[in-house]
């Protein structure tokens, strides 16, 4: 199987699963549940979309 050198670093290869991502109007971004569409996390330390997860219009 390839991988992306180097090996081992601890990144991602690929997006996450199963994630979606939106905007509240206060500037922080919610990550939710496609399959329940239950909210999972909000990032609040800084104002900045999480990584990987992709983004609902």
């Amino acid at each position: 199987m390839a991988t992306n050198p180097p090996s081992g670093d601890g990144h991602r290869n690929g997006m996450v699963k199963d994630r979606s991502q939106t905007q509240t109007p206060s500037g922080h971004w919610v990550k939710r549940d496609t399959d329940t569409g239950r909210f999972m996390d909000v990032k609040t330390s800084e104002k900045t979309p999480f990584k990987g997860v992709r983004k609902e219009k």
